[in-house]
């Protein structure tokens, strides 16, 4: 057994919609890159992965495919996904595998059991010995330091790229959960929509993500409101580049009926939980992670609609990889925990 922990190291990845994160045990968090591949068409072989292949989104010719191989937090293309994972476990492993690793995997937890094996089976493609299987919201709740371990009730909302999972955890267990398919890729899509409607202006995925990051907001704050912010697409009458002017109001607008979903979900929760675990939420708080939580106000916004203070934890795009590696370095007494597991020999 020495000699396997010598030689093989165990990986955490959060496998998400936007970004993949990758732990190493005994050394962290040491990847995070896009979750995009770049395909040669012709010849099947992956041209770039990553940061790399963000760059080429939209900007591919014909004979070259730029994609992002999951859709709503599960896997939508399996050979693209295969190759992503295959390239950044090897990454990670420096190009020596030298010993299968044990994978453990961040996944959403409204998949179903066909999604669940599909991701399994990548993941043991791409080279893992074991594959355990982790529910996002129990990984993000590791990750933000909530005691899950305890009798007492925690409540985590997780935003990503694809999928939003409110959940209700205690005794390392989910009590109640709910995943919606609504997050940061519907609330970009919004944007765009907005755009070609009022402004008549088409815009790319990678314009509507710099808007919303740039003049995004989830509640009116009054700094902000004063922002205005100078866009080019084409415009859909001339078929010609345009430029035109927005403002932060503008944006929060477009985006408020996508928001208004993840509050309804987070409302349901709420509803169905258990009276004593609902009386340790309002003593503590609820917790924010991913990285629609750094959308600005949408603390405020929650805190706003349900009542009970809002938390964003330290690092919310870092919280479901790090519950993986708080897994992985205490796995015996976190065997509990799991959501599914396949060995491949």
């Amino acid at each position: 057994m020495a000699f396997f922990n010598r030689f093989s190291r165990d990986i955490g990845i959060d496998l998400g919609t936007a970004n993949t994160l990758v732990y190493l045990s005994g050394r962290g968090i040491v990847l995070q890159e896009p979750s995009v591949v770049a395909i040669d068409q012709e010849r099947r072989i992956p041209l770039a992965v990553g940061e790399d292949a963000k760059k080429m989104l939209g900007r591919t010719p014909g004979n070259i495919v730029a994609l992002r191989p999951l859709r709503d937090g599960v896997i939508a293309d399996f050979d693209a996904a295969e190759l992503m994972l295959k390239h950044f476990i090897r990454r990670v492993n420096e190009g020596k595998t030298l010993i299968q690793p044990r994978i453990v995997i961040g996944i959403p937890s409204g998949v179903t059991g066909v999604e669940r094996r599909a991701v399994m089976e990548a993941a043991s493609q791409a080279g893992a010995r074991d594959v355990y299987l982790i529910d996002e919201p129990v990984a993000a709740a590791l990750g933000a330091g909530l005691p899950v371990s305890e009798a007492t009730g925690n409540m985590i909302i997780d935003i990503g790229g694809g999928t939003t999972e409110v959940a209700v955890l205690s005794l390392q267990g989910t009590v109640i959960s709910e995943s919606v398919r609504i997050a940061g890729d519907e609330l970009s899509e919004a944007i765009t929509q907005y755009m070609k409607k009022v402004h008549n202006l088409v815009v790319g995925e990678r314009t509507a993500e710099e808007i919303k990051i740039q003049l995004g907001s989830a509640y009116p704050d009054d700094e902000l409101d004063q922002a205005m912010l100078e866009v080019r697409g084409l415009h859909l009458l001339s078929g010609l580049p345009r430029t035109v002017t927005i403002k932060a109001p503008e944006i929060r607008e477009s985006m408020a009926e996508p928001l208004s979903v993840i509050v309804e979900a987070v409302k349901r929760t709420l509803e169905r939980t258990p009276p004593e675990l609902a009386a340790d939420i309002i003593d503590r708080g609820i917790m924010l992670a991913g990285g629609g939580a750094l959308l600005r106000g949408v603390d405020t916004l929650i805190s706003h609609e349900t009542g009970i203070v809002t938390h964003i934890a330290a690092a919310p795009l870092n919280c479901v990889v790090l519950g993986t590696g708080r897994v992985l370095e205490n796995f015996k007494q976190m065997d509990r925990i799991f959501s599914g597991h396949s060995r491949h020999s």
